[in-house]
């Protein structure tokens, strides 16, 4: 049945009904999915997740296919995924169209399919953009599992069982496909391989990603997670993946990847350089809401985040920062704004004062910044707790920089015997705030930023909770 309303683009609540059991023979999703146990919270005990209750009856998936103008290809998709999930998905699902201001036949094709097959669902967006139909469909579905993919299903749905299956039993929160890693099997061209892998790689590197892939069109989200950060989205386009995922690293979720076999879409409408673009300023507009604090993440984490495990206290699986490589990628980054401010602080200063104290207030002036910075994007830390130690050592490194810009200043005044030319007063500023920035980042990463086991004692009888009971009574 359609469930669209063309005026206003509401969803309607859908009263689909599961597909019969005796058309789900698929015993290998059947065996990679498992029996359903029972709901419950978003969070169990120690942070887990309880499993999702496959035998309720409402549909347990619901896969989005957003689509524009995709008249030619949507017929063809809709059949192949729905025999797909009949005769393999063992469970009750729901297959909604999101027709996102088509000006073609595609709604026609899409409701015309809907009348025939009871699982299919068609709603109209007044406005393009798959971020914005993706947070309409998911928001109002009463499913428990959601997904989507491209409309071309490029990936080979074979990776439909991996991919639901650690939502379902609740041992993640969230599932990509990936086409990026060594067991992926792609078939795309160069130019396309180049800009998704520099795309990831500045993911990784300048907003401290962890996860391979950001815009494979495979993914799946418990909807218990999604109420949760939906909301805090804005990207109504193709960024809103990215977004996402960001922000469900952040928040502590567990995004599980699963390699996929894909094949490009060589007819394919998406305009990658343009998408390209889209996503750097998204990047540059999701830093923002990240540092303002628009972003509620602290209070997310506290919510959602999975409790560590016993293992956590060591300083391996603590380190939020990531890699060696992707912090000295971020603090590069940053330290290049912090200089050029600094440059331009000492250059306006040194106009009407000492240059020891231009030095010392452009210095300090940029030292604040530097360190909240670092502390967020560089090292991972979120929230207020330790910021004020971690601002106070970060002033003492500020205190080694002082040492060694008033230093080397000292020393070409000494050297010139005069008044040094400006320029080379200049030059002598930046080669020793260049040294003091190579210093400041072994004692952020070893000293200020370092993690620290927790100092609260451990509870009565804490110690010896494993102890043979023999040695407990001595």
């Amino acid at each position: 049945m359609t469930f669209t309303d063309q005026a206003t683009g509401t969803l309607l609540r859908s009263t689909a009904t599961p597909a019969s059991p005796a058309a789900r023979p698929g015993p290998a999703l059947a065996e990679a999915l498992g029996p359903g146990t029972s709901a419950g919270a978003l969070a169990g005990p120690g942070g887990r997740r309880s499993a999702i209750d496959t035998r309720a009856n409402t549909p347990l998936l619901d896969v989005t296919i957003p689509v524009f103008n995709e008249e030619r290809d949507l017929e063809a998709c809709l059949r192949r995924l729905h025999a797909y999930l009949l005769g393999a998905f063992p469970h009750s699902f729901r297959i909604t169209v999101a027709d996102n201001a088509s000006t073609d036949g595609t709604l026609k094709a899409a409701e015309r399919v809907a009348r025939e097959l009871r699982e299919v669902n068609v709603v109209h967006m007044a406005e393009k953009g798959r971020g914005n139909a993706l947070r309409k469909v998911w928001l109002a579905s009463l499913s428990p599992v959601l997904a989507y993919m491209d409309v071309d299903l490029s990936t080979d749905l074979a990776a439909l069982g991996p991919l639901l299956a650690p939502l379902i039993s609740g041992h993640s929160d969230l599932a990509i496909g990936t086409r990026l890693t060594r067991n992926s099997r792609v078939v795309r061209g160069p130019k396309r391989e180049f800009i998704s892998r520099s795309y990831n790689f500045l993911l990784q590197s300048l907003m401290g990603a962890h996860f391979s892939d950001a815009q494979c069109g495979f993914k799946a989200i418990r909807a218990d997670v999604a109420r949760q950060l939906l909301p805090h989205t804005l990207d109504n386009a193709w960024f809103f993946d990215t977004e996402l995922l960001v922000l469900a690293e952040k928040c502590g979720l567990r995004v599980h990847e699963v390699p996929v076999d894909w094949t490009d879409d060589p007819d394919s409408s998406v305009d990658i350089v343009q998408t390209a673009l889209a996503d750097l300023r998204g990047m540059a507009r999701l830093s923002r809401d990240l540092v303002s604090g628009r972003i509620p993440v602290p209070e997310l984490r506290a919510a959602l985040a999975r409790g560590p495990l016993p293992a956590s206290s060591r300083a391996q699986e603590q380190s939020p920062g990531g890699s060696l490589f992707g912090q000295l990628v971020r603090f590069g980054s940053i330290g290049v704004a912090s200089t050029l401010a600094y440059l331009a602080i000492f250059l306006l200063c040194r106009g009407i004062m000492d240059p020891q104290l231009a030095n010392f207030l452009a210095l300090l002036t940029t030292a604040v910044a530097n360190t909240a910075a670092n502390r967020r994007f560089t090292f991972g830390i979120q929230g207020s707790s330790q910021a004020a130690r971690h601002h106070f050592e970060g002033l003492l490194v500020f205190g080694i920089g002082l040492a060694l810009t008033s230093g080397a200043l000292a020393l070409v005044h000494a050297a010139s015997g005069a008044a040094p030319d400006r320029w080379l007063e200049l030059l002598t500023v930046t080669a020793a705030n260049l040294a003091a920035t190579a210093v400041k980042f072994l004692l952020f990463r070893l000293v200020v930023f370092r993690h620290r086991p927790t100092d609260s004692a451990p509870a009565p009888g804490a110690t010896d909770t494993f102890l043979p009971s023999t040695e407990k009574a001595k």
